[in-house]
């Protein structure tokens, strides 16, 4: 009876606190469920192995895009390519800019924004400087440049599309990944109405079809076929094989090497090729329909031109690709294919054996390299770089010389100038 009554003193004593008696006399008998973890996209996501590299990329393009959409909103002023600092706070919300203070964030990349006094309101204003205005303009010449390649990524994706159609809208979604010019539906669709034909306002289909179905091959062929030739592997182990690159630190279950090769071999109706009912009750019906919709992601990233897109845009492709699984949950089951960041407010994949372990493409392109250029001003943030310095130099020399041209043309024969500031 003394221990009965020392444990409901101890009980009443612990009866105000949140956590009550785990075990006691009356409740050991008491059966307790314990629960599995869960193992759904959602936890995979957050348990999965980061690739800091690509993290650090997406965390700077999400800042990037953040003054590219703000240049968008100053370049559309009818007043003037110019903004003055007192307003500046109602319109940085809707480029998306909520983490910093307007000022502060104009402050921080002094190489992007130029601060200036209005000539005739005599208000503070900023405007983009003309270093980062010239590498947008040649960006957008490349883009024009490059036309042909756009028709050719069209035409790839209607080619893997299941009926021959797009929708417009979901090209909109990603024109800047695919490197299209802004108004592609008319000087890429409409123009080239030999290759396309709108169906409907929003629906574009290919004008002849089928004709360039045989002359098509996924980019994930040409690995393919570099592997047969250079280590000498069997057409069996190569065939149907995707390039696998995991990132540092992640862990191999038992079995797992095994389960890989077996994918690796399995077949599949690939991009380019007529799809033909997949039966999903016969045997690896499920996992050739899934590595299908890998084949067709894995190309759709190689068209791109950064080799990465957000995943919730990938699911307006959905329909028209044939691809309608979990879109998220398929990019994790397959981490040495594909890599999610989660840096920002948005989810974006990255192709992994598109980029290098210095988290740059391995095979740069023309747009790629206009882009980077953007995001090397960006990272410059405050610093003084050696460039401006030499700009700096060269200001210098030439006032000095229009200095020295001004006195001599002012003075006159048998005059007698003191240079009083010649040692300042």
């Amino acid at each position: 009876m003394k221990i009965l009554r020392r444990l409901l003193v101890v009980g009443s004593g612990r009866s105000t606190s949140k956590s009550a008696i785990s075990f006691g006399p009356f409740n050991f008998a008491t059966q307790t469920r314990w629960m599995k973890p869960a193992n759904t996209a959602q936890t995979r996501l957050e348990n999965r192995t980061r690739d800091l590299k690509l993290d650090r990329l997406t965390a700077n393009r999400r800042r990037l895009n953040l003054i590219l959409n703000l240049h968008r909103l100053v370049s559309a002023r009818k007043r003037g390519p110019f903004v003055a600092i007192q307003s500046l706070s109602k319109l940085a919300p809707q480029a998306g800019i909520k983490t910093l203070p307007a000022g502060a964030f104009i402050r921080k990349y002094p190489h992007i924004f130029e601060v200036f006094t209005h000539p005739a309101y005599h208000n503070r204003c900023f405007r983009f400087t003309q270093k980062f205005i010239a590498l947008i303009r040649e960006e957008e010449v490349m883009i024009a440049q490059l036309e042909q390649d756009s028709v050719t990524r069209i035409k790839k994706l209607l080619l893997m599309s299941v009926n021959g159609t797009l929708h417009l809208h979901s090209l909109r979604l990603i024109r800047d990944e695919l490197g299209f010019p802004e108004n592609f539906r008319e000087s890429i669709i409409r123009k080239y109405n030999t290759d396309f034909k709108m169906v409907d306002l929003e629906v574009v289909e290919l004008a002849v079809k089928d004709c360039e179905r045989p002359y098509m091959a996924a980019k994930v062929e040409k690995w393919r076929e570099k592997e047969y030739k250079e280590k000498w592997l069997s057409e069996f182990e190569v065939k149907y094989a995707f390039p696998i690159n995991f990132p540092t630190g992640f862990k191999k279950e038992a079995g797992f090497k095994e389960k890989l090769n077996n994918w690796q071999r399995m077949s599949y109706v690939k991009p380019y090729e007529k799809t033909n009912i997949v039966n999903v009750r016969s045997c690896g019906g499920v996992e050739r329909y899934e590595k299908r919709a890998v084949g067709i992601i894995h190309e759709l990233l190689s068209l791109t031109v950064e080799k990465m897109v957000r995943v919730e845009r990938l699911a307006h492709f959905r329909k028209d690709l044939g691809i309608e699984v979990n879109i998220r949950e398929l990019l994790l089951n397959h981490p040495g294919i594909f890599y999610i960041s989660t840096k920002g407010d948005s989810q974006m994949v990255y192709l992994r054996e598109a980029y290098s372990s210095k988290g740059c493409l391995v095979e740069p392109n023309r747009i790629y390299n206009a882009r980077r250029m953007l995001l090397e001003v960006l990272l410059m943030g405050s610093r003084n770089t050696r460039g401006l310095n030499l700009e700096r130099e060269v200001q210098e020399k030439q006032t000095v010389i229009v200095k020295e041209n001004e006195n001599k043309s002012s003075m006159v024969d048998g005059d007698f100038v003191i240079p009083i500031l010649e040692k300042c």
